[in-house]
């Protein structure tokens, strides 16, 4: 088929989607019948790739790296269906399910971090495949449904999305990783393309709104970290008492740059869900929230910021590539994969099976 005819396959699926809302379809009505579509439209080989058990080992095992050589690093095989792997029709349905799990402005985000690959496939003079705009991996875990308990992903490089529904409701979306590479592109046509730009910038606007003694506490560290602390771990922990500045110790204004740090991690999601986490954040009580920074404080020096309260984690960082390749995140100390709500099901229910804990503890500075 040709490339006109799967964009315009593509964007009609989109456009269902987005139109629904005109009818009051919620998010979840048009997740189930759109993962039910994309589902029908495989084989029995498709399927196979594609769709699990909610109670498979691999449903929290994630990460956010390139395919290439990812087997002989990591030790296991990514599962899930990648763009490559399906027909156009098929990738046209694969998107309708990633736009209706997200907003608008998510779904152009996780959109442009995908075709991220091919500027980095041209600079690079990649050949081998490395860097392709295809390789991002579908998996659904259990029977897409308004009820009982399911879930699908989305993962590849510098994306892994998590969804999890439990009797209609979007239960859990967490983690919600997001990267950039490069973070912002700096020739070419598409110069200027940032899609993690307001993540980095409000988060700067703040530490430079805070006096000297505030910027002092919130700096954790002249030197930024390679990454974020966190890695792909299946439980996000910190060792130690969190640090940084408390968001008590604030100025009125400069609170309000912290929740609007904050809410950058909403937007991504649909209304009811970004409205949820918003809450989360302002529940929150100031001498439990913290803000922490390392490295410069000026663009293009390398840094990296935190948001920590007892139930959240935000993570970011600029470093790798000259500092113009970002990573962040979205965590949840109880919530990740929707844990806590399985927990309780699996208890009430007498499943038997153990929710995983998490494989390693970082130490925070």
């Amino acid at each position: 088929m040709r490339r006109s005819t799967c964009i315009r396959l593509s964007l009609a699926a989109i456009c269902l989607v987005f139109g629904a809302a005109a009818y009051q379809m919620t998010t979840e009505d048009l997740m189930v019948s759109t993962a039910k579509a994309w589902l029908a439209s495989l084989n029995g080989n498709q399927a196979t790739s594609a769709k699990y058990k909610l109670d498979n080992p691999d449903y929290e095992v994630w990460h956010f790296v390139p395919d290439n050589n990812f087997v002989t690093q990591r030790g296991y095989r990514r599962n899930g269906l990648t763009y490559n792997d399906m027909t156009a029709e098929q990738r046209s349905l694969a998107d309708a399910l990633l736009a209706a799990s997200l907003s608008r402005a998510g779904f152009v985000t996780a959109k442009t971090i995908m075709s991220l690959e091919e500027v980095l496939r041209i600079r690079e003079g990649d050949t081998v495949g490395r860097r392709d705009v295809n390789v991002y991996h579908f998996s659904v875990f259990g029977e897409p449904s308004m009820e009982g308990d399911w879930a699908w992903r989305l993962e590849g490089h510098h994306i892994s999305l998590h969804f999890l529904m439990r009797d209609g409701k979007l239960a859990s979306t967490s983690p919600t990783f997001l990267g950039a590479n490069p973070h912002e592109v700096r020739e070419g046509p598409r110069k200027g393309v940032r899609p993690l730009g307001a993540r980095e910038d409000a988060a700067r606007k703040l530490m430079k709104a805070l006096g000297p003694d505030l910027q002092k506490q919130a700096l954790v560290s002249d030197k930024a970290y390679s990454d974020i602390l966190t890695s792909a771990d299946t439980r996000a922990e910190l060792d130690g008492s969190p640090k940084g500045v408390r968001a008590s110790q604030l100025s009125d204004e400069q609170y309000k740059m912290l929740l609007d740090t904050a809410d950058q991690y909403t937007v991504s999601l649909p209304a009811e869900q970004a409205d949820a986490r918003r809450k989360l954040i302002r529940a929150t009580a100031k001498d439990d929230l913290y803000f922490a920074w390392a490295g410069s404080v000026e663009p293009g020096g390398g840094d990296y910021y935190r948001i920590q309260s007892p139930k959240f984690l935000i993570e970011y960082d600029n470093t790798q590539n000259r500092n113009n390749h970002s990573h962040s995140v979205w965590r949840e100390f109880a919530g990740d994969f929707g844990r806590d709500v399985l927990a309780a099901h699996y208890r009430l229910d007498g499943h038997g099976v153990d929710v995983p804990d998490g494989q390693r503890t970082f130490a925070a500075d």
